[in-house]
């Protein structure tokens, strides 16, 4: 019986045995030779250069400059050993490249070297290419070092179009979980059209595909798909750009033109503006402060993310919303003597003697608030946001920049949900001149403006060549498109016609313009600015702020131009402008 049990034992044995050795040698083969391909066969992820920013004439608008990133040999501050060839070559770095700090070089180093890292470890991220060619033979034969090219975004322009171009920064962590290619390029689009078309602009990633030896040298290469990007050309012209951003020095607010057929924006500006280069390595706290506390708020791009009550210029709008209750018509005339009494409160008209009988032409010619405030009382706020919303008001215009704020249209409905509370005829009112809790963007009227010249939707766009151009919907229903001659040529009167609150300004242009003024009053001024301001300067940001929207030519719409100008402006008004730019625009030929 024993015998049997060692027998049955060594058989045992020896079949485990034999059952490993076919495993370690036929089953696990795979898996082995698997193991050896990831050591010889290496593959490497190309980055793509990021495409180039045009202007609609070829002009660039943001570059790559040439130049090289500088990493050491991993390692160095783990082994004290190595210590000293550390600091060493940290310090030959600065002696060859003086405005580059060796605490900082350390810091970047220690950050990333451990005993997992076995790739170089990135140092300077970038030298000029005029820095480095001096000293490009010395470190391409140093171990220690490896330079490799690389390119860095440069805006030629510095702060022009700051708020439409944007710019590009440093990836985050978030960026990189999200985009491979930032993690690649360790940058990403930030803001502005660099942010909007990033996927465009970042391009496509190469791979390289090599085999090494055991000494991890590269003996062959497998394969290669080289990285690419795409450039992109905007409808933006530099000239007209360059124009405006000297025309608004020293003020603040906004300014839009666009093609009012297609949507295209030849020029925008939120002012003040900034220099976008600071921003692409990273800005000192210095700048930052200076910046974040300024009372003008140039951080905030206010063609999208400024909102400021419409005032008169919606009036075009609330006109619509009159006729539609088909109790007004165009003959329809209301008497301002300069007050309004309603519950046991005078609202004034601008013009204290007051207009007389107007309709609505001479309503929006002049200016008057009492013939609104009788027709918006007369129809109800219901037709009014009703119709507002249609024509281009509390949504988003399409536009082609990140972040675009909707503005708010009062109805009923809204001030229920925002304060739970019912809606008074007062408040009527005030929405049907544009007061109130009305707010809008610039861009919102400029592209109400547009539609109302085209008589469709326009959709405003930066982007050259887009889609956009064909997505334009019918807003307007049929009785609608029938009333709105009455408001263009109203439109025109405020431009040509004396007693027009833009006469002084545009009737004597080289093309007809249409357009209507507005006063925006200061909604609201942070505690934490009052803080900052003296006493004149409190006077200066209390005042309340001034709209010109208009279209040219009168009788064959093309261009629009939105100007804001916060507070009235410090040296020119939105009136002068206005006809400043348009005198601009027919010296560059847009007329012809």
């Amino acid at each position: 019986m024993r015998m049997r049990l060692v027998v049955a034992f060594i058989l045992f044995f020896f079949i485990f045995l034999l059952s490993r050795v076919y495993y370690l040698s036929i089953k696990s083969n795979v898996y082995y030779e698997e193991l050896a391909n990831q050591n010889a066969i290496k593959t490497k992820f190309l980055a793509p250069i990021r495409g180039q920013i045009f202007d609609r004439n070829g002009t660039l608008l943001a570059v790559n400059d040439l130049g090289f990133n500088i990493s050491i040999k991993p390692y160095l501050s783990i082994k004290k050993a190595n210590k000293d060839i550390l600091d060493r070559e940290l310090q030959r770095l600065v002696e060859l490249f003086p405005d580059l700090n060796v605490s900082v070089l350390a810091r970047n180093y220690q950050r990333n070297d451990s005993y997992y890292n076995q790739n170089f470890i990135p140092v300077v991220d970038f030298i000029t290419y005029d820095l480095m060619i001096p000293h490009f033979s010395e470190l391409s034969f140093n171990e220690n070092i490896r330079i490799e090219p690389t390119v860095k975004r440069k805006y030629p322009f510095g702060n022009l179009a700051s708020h439409i171009i944007g710019y590009v920064g440093k990836a985050n962590l978030e960026d990189v979980s999200e985009n491979e290619i930032a993690k690649l390029t360790n940058y990403t689009g930030k803001s502005g059209i660099e942010r909007y078309y990033n996927d465009i602009l970042q391009g496509q990633k190469g791979v390289r595909v090599y085999k090494v030896n055991a000494f991890n040298k590269e003996v062959e290469q497998l394969s290669y798909t080289q990285a690419n990007s795409q450039d992109i050309r905007l409808s933006l012209d530099i000239r007209l750009q360059s124009f405006i951003a000297e025309l608004f020095d020293g003020n603040v607010g906004s300014v839009i033109v666009m093609d009012s057929n297609n949507g295209e924006i030849l020029a925008a500006g939120s002012f003040p503006e900034y220099d976008i280069n600071a921003f692409v390595t990273g800005i000192s706290v210095k700048e930052w402060s200076e910046l974040s506390n300024n009372l003008d708020h140039p951080f905030t791009n206010k063609l999208v993310n400024g909102l400021y009550p419409p005032g008169s210029v919606v009036k075009m709008g609330v006109g619509l919303a009159l006729f539609n209750s088909h109790s007004i018509n165009p003959r329809t005339s209301f008497y301002c003597d300069g007050n309004f009494e309603f519950g046991g409160r005078k609202f004034r008209c601008w013009n204290r003697n007051g207009h007389g009988y107007v309709d609505l032409r001479h309503a929006i010619k002049e200016s008057c608030d009492i013939y609104f405030y009788e027709g918006g009382l007369s129809v109800g706020i219901d037709l009014i946001s009703q119709t507002l919303g249609r024509v281009g008001f509390g949504a988003k215009t399409g536009v082609d920049l990140p972040n675009e704020f909707v503005g708010v249209v009062p109805s009923r409905e809204w001030k229920i949900q925002r304060f739970k509370q019912p809606w008074y005829q007062g408040e009527t009112l005030n929405t049907a001149i544009g007061q109130g809790n009305f707010l809008v963007t610039p861009m919102q009227i400029a592209k109400y403006t547009a539609n109302i010249a085209k008589g469709a939707e326009v959709i405003p766009h930066f982007l050259k060549h887009t889609d956009k151009n064909e997505t334009n919907r019918d807003i307007f229903t049929l009785f609608e498109k029938s009333q709105l001659p009455y408001i263009r040529d109203a439109m025109q009167a405020v431009a040509n016609e004396q007693g027009g609150t833009a006469y002084r300004y545009l009737h004597n242009l080289p093309v007809k313009v249409a357009a209507k003024t507005g006063t925006a009053q200061v909604i609201g001024f942070s505690q934490a600015d009052k803080n900052r301001v003296d006493e004149t300067q409190l006077e200066y940001y209390t005042r309340s702020h001034a709209w010109l929207t208009s279209y040219a030519p009168y009788n064959a719409p093309a261009y629009v131009v939105t100007v804001l100008i916060e507070h009235g402006g410090r040296t020119i008004s939105a009136g002068q402008a206005t006809a400043q730019i348009y005198r601009k625009m027919a010296e560059l030929g847009y007329f012809k």
